[in-house]
């Protein structure tokens, strides 16, 4: 019998919040049973699960993202996800297109955005 991963837990300062965050990044629904307050907020259909945790982030994430925007460009990407609360940490686009940029949550885990397929030629 195989095992497959349900979840990527994030533990967090404040699940709801952050998981309201990458809810409107990635444009999925938190659960409909989560609420501010809650210690536990699931985004079903990306398979992530934020949870409530006394301890503050201290180091760089040995796990992070990569997102591929699908519908518009990195850079579009990366303005869009900005706007929506996180931070710039390291930008490593090339001015021939390639490359990608390193972006934090608003609790500071770091994630990238990459280059569309489009952008890849794919």
């Amino acid at each position: 019998m195989t095992s497959k991963i349900r979840h990527v837990t994030i533990d967090c300062a404040d699940a709801y919040a952050l998981g309201s965050f990458w809810s409107k990044v990635l444009e999925q629904p938190l659960h409909e049973d989560d609420h501010p307050g809650d210690e536990m907020a699931l985004i079903e259909g990306a398979g992530l699960l934020f949870i409530t945790v006394p301890d503050a982030k201290t180091v760089k994430n040995r796990v992070h993202f990569d997102l591929q925007p699908q519908d518009r460009s990195r850079d579009e990407e990366v303005e869009r996800v900005l706007a929506l609360g996180a931070t710039l940490v390291d930008d490593r686009r090339n001015a021939d297109g390639t490359g990608w940029a390193v972006l934090a949550d608003p609790e500071g885990n770091e994630f990238c955005v990459e280059r569309s397929a489009a952008e890849r030629g794919e």
